[in-house]
């Protein structure tokens, strides 16, 4: 992980590993912005196991993750705004249709079973899990039900809303949604004044 670069500027919680992806192209910050980026948020995201080398990540993968990330992002957008996004879709499917990376359990030292990969992760792969994993989400009625854009003054983040009754407006409370509540109480103060 390159100097300063925390976890939650490479992982935005929504609910999905797909929508992860999306977020990490989010304005005004490209967070994949080279391979150091990729390979913490491969394993940040949980496809890959801590630990596992990612040597073979290169340009060519960070080009083919951001351009998956652009076709997600378009498709889940366009599914919010009720619009066909079918050349996006027909490249997601394309990548969704590969093969899964290879995992099994081992023992660690410790005698339980962790999660390793079969063999070492291939790109092709990884951008199926991903891809599968936005079909999954966009086939599925109750989760495309949930899909969100944050309401947030010039933020395009999209989420799952699981909150108790579905009234989530903001990516984050803390971010978000903070903002929106100064800047309404800045607006109260103005018409406040004499």
């Amino acid at each position: 992980m390159a100097a300063g670069m925390g976890s939650y500027e490479l992982r935005f919680d929504s609910g999905r590993i797909c929508l992860d992806l999306v977020a990490t192209g989010a304005p005004p910050t490209e967070r994949l912005d080279g391979r150091d980026r990729l390979r913490a948020w491969l394993t940040g995201a949980g496809l890959v196991p801590p630990g596992t080398p990612l040597t073979a990540v290169d340009a060519d993968w960070l080009a083919r993750f951001r351009e998956l990330r652009g076709d997600v992002g378009e498709l889940v957008r366009a599914e919010i705004e009720g619009r066909p996004a079918e050349e996006a879709l027909a490249r997601v499917n394309a990548l969704a249709g590969g093969p899964p990376p290879p995992l099994c359990a081992v023992r660690a030292a410790s005698g339980e079973l962790v999660r390793t990969l079969g063999a070492d992760p291939e790109c092709g792969a990884l951008l199926a899990a991903v891809a599968r994993d936005a079909v999954e989400l966009l086939t599925d009625p109750v989760a495309r039900a949930r899909l969100r854009q944050c309401e947030g003054d010039g933020c395009s983040l999209v989420y799952l809303d699981t909150s108790r009754g579905r009234r989530r407006r903001w990516c984050s409370s803390e971010v978000c949604g903070n903002r929106e509540r100064v800047a309404r109480h800045r607006r109260r103060s103005l018409a406040a004044q004499p």
